[in-house]
């Protein structure tokens, strides 16, 4: 899946899901939207470029790749939304948590639509 498309593909999955429970916890609606782009933005590049070392490798090896990656992406994640957020507590951690595993979830029916379509 090309760059572009997969950075697109997580805001469109992670945003509403940060901004959710953000709202819910009275941060603004714009201040939400403005986190949950900060974090991907501060995420989602050093990820793919880490996991695009792992294409050509075994399976094994990449899904143990992607996991470690993603686990790391969650934490910080959670503790830059914290940070921007001023929210502390299981509220970032579970925000982070649940758009994190959402859009690897998507990430990885779209991949699949892509190579079998």
């Amino acid at each position: 899946m090309p760059y572009p498309l997969a950075f697109a593909l997580t805001l469109l999955v992670e945003v509403p899901l940060y901004v959710a429970p953000l709202t819910l916890d009275r941060v603004r609606p714009a201040r939400a939207a403005a986190a949950a782009v900060a974090v991907n933005c501060a995420t989602h590049p050093p990820l793919w470029w880490f996991l695009s070392r792992f294409t050509g490798a075994t399976a094994a090896a990449y899904w143990t790749a992607l996991v470690l990656a993603e686990l790391a992406a969650f934490a910080v994640e959670a503790a830059l939304l914290g940070l921007l957020t001023g929210r502390r507590g299981p509220l970032p951690w579970a925000a982070s948590f649940t758009a994190n595993a959402a859009s690897v979830l998507v990430g990885l029916l779209v991949a699949r639509t892509l190579a079998t379509g």
